[in-house]
């Protein structure tokens, strides 16, 4: 996808997103914000999978179902008064995925394109 299609792209990503808060400040409009950011969430999908970096679908797909297991057997398993604590360590698990980009980022700093000119 040429880069300044995939810009666009993100950026109406981002106000879907931006939309879907402002829907679900009110229980009067929730549905139509849990479009919004359903339609933001797809247009970000479809366009980082339309990069030309993306090489192998297969990794993304063997990712996926595990991903996708796991959050089935999560789900079956949790009491809905237990939300939040699995909440909370959802959040952890992401800022954990966080901290492993950053250092692949400080490890492989090119890998990335920090530092590189052009």
């Amino acid at each position: 996808m040429e880069e300044n299609y995939s810009a666009f792209a993100y950026l109406i990503s981002s106000v879907c997103f931006i939309m879907a808060l402002r829907g679900l400040s009110s229980p009067v409009s929730a549905r139509i914000g849990n479009i919004y950011g359903i339609v933001g969430m797809v247009i970000a999908i479809a366009t980082t999978l339309a990069a030309p970096q993306v090489l192998s679908f297969t990794t993304i797909a063997v990712g996926v179902l595990i991903g996708g297991a796991i959050g089935t057997v999560v789900a079956l398993r949790i009491q809905m008064t237990a939300l939040p604590q699995l909440v909370a360590a959802f959040h952890s698990l992401v800022g954990l995925a966080a901290v492993f980009v950053a250092a692949a980022a400080f490890y492989q700093p090119e890998a990335y394109n920090i530092g590189v000119f052009g």
